[in-house]
């Protein structure tokens, strides 16, 4: 099969996967498979190939991130649970001030979303929007979108989250590189995409905080003494700085030297998330 057929394949199935999730609503991993087997159709595989290939494909992706994706989420949901989440969204917006209070909540959905999911980053922070909302009587849009867009840029360029981590290991590509590029390319695309447009769309749409909303208190009373933001801080950064620490090493130091091993096992995803789960288990 020519390049140019490969390609109109692989446009279909998107096209296919966006109608059967979107319009016909069946459920994700369901259209995932379904239309998993219409591609291996449309690209020539022959029927008795194209289970196999399935599972082949599922088997080796799951088996090169599921760790990964399962340590970061406890990692994730013991800062959740802590208060170590809200305490750091509402450090960072105290701090940079009203003026600069996008800015503040565009970085917080940009740390938070390295350890916790864009949708519970964006289930514990929204109300931090709507406080700041009615505060200052702007647009909702002018809080809400900051957020959004750090939240989604960490969660499309950075591990642990599923996608950039799913990529690598398709591509055979070093965690260390994609978190230090996905930082590269996701602060301009949060700066452009969350702060600048949202200081001109919420000029021109205003949105109020929806009157069935209230401010949600639930993690502060259940946690009155959270965990301090240098505390958050340090330990977000502890597997990131670990794993960028590792593959440095491996272009610094030459091949095999013991401080190049020891970093090259400490610095592996695996063993930096692991040690921060256990890091954030006893510290939290």
């Amino acid at each position: 099969m020519s390049t140019v057929a490969l390609i109109a394949v692989a446009v279909s199935g998107i096209a296919i996967l966006l109608v059967l999730v979107a319009v016909v609503k069946l459920e994700a991993f369901v259209s995932l498979i379904l239309t998993s087997m219409i591609v291996a159709l449309l690209a020539g595989i022959p029927l008795t190939e194209i289970i196999g290939a399935i599972e082949d494909g599922m088997g080796g992706t799951l088996g090169a991130i599921a760790i990964i994706i399962g340590f970061g989420s406890m990692f994730g949901e013991m800062l959740r649970v802590s208060g170590g989440t809200r305490q750091l969204a509402t450090t960072l917006v105290d701090s940079f001030g009203e003026q600069w209070a996008p800015w503040a909540m565009g970085l917080t959905g940009f740390l938070v979303s390295i350890s916790v999911f864009f949708d519970v980053g964006l289930i514990v922070l929204l109300p931090l929007a709507y406080s700041l909302t009615q505060r200052s009587g702007r647009s909702l849009l002018y809080y809400a979108l900051p957020l959004g867009a750090g939240l989604a840029a960490t969660h499309a360029y950075i591990p642990p989250t599923p996608g950039p981590t799913a990529i690598a290991a398709e591509l055979g590509v070093d965690l260390g590189w994609v978190i230090l590029f996905g930082i590269i390319a996701g602060i301009p695309a949060l700066g452009v995409g969350g702060i600048v447009f949202s200081r001109f769309i919420a000029q021109r749409i205003h949105i109020p905080v929806p009157e069935n909303v209230r401010e949600d208190e639930e993690d502060a009373e259940d946690n009155p003494n959270p965990p301090s933001f240098a505390l958050v801080i340090s330990l977000i950064l502890f597997p990131l700085v670990l794993i960028l620490i590792g593959t440095l090493t491996t272009v610094v130091l030459p091949e095999g030297s013991a401080v190049r091993n020891f970093f090259a096992f400490a610095g592996h995803p695996f063993t930096a998330l692991l040690l921060a789960s256990i890091l954030v288990f006893y510290v939290l």
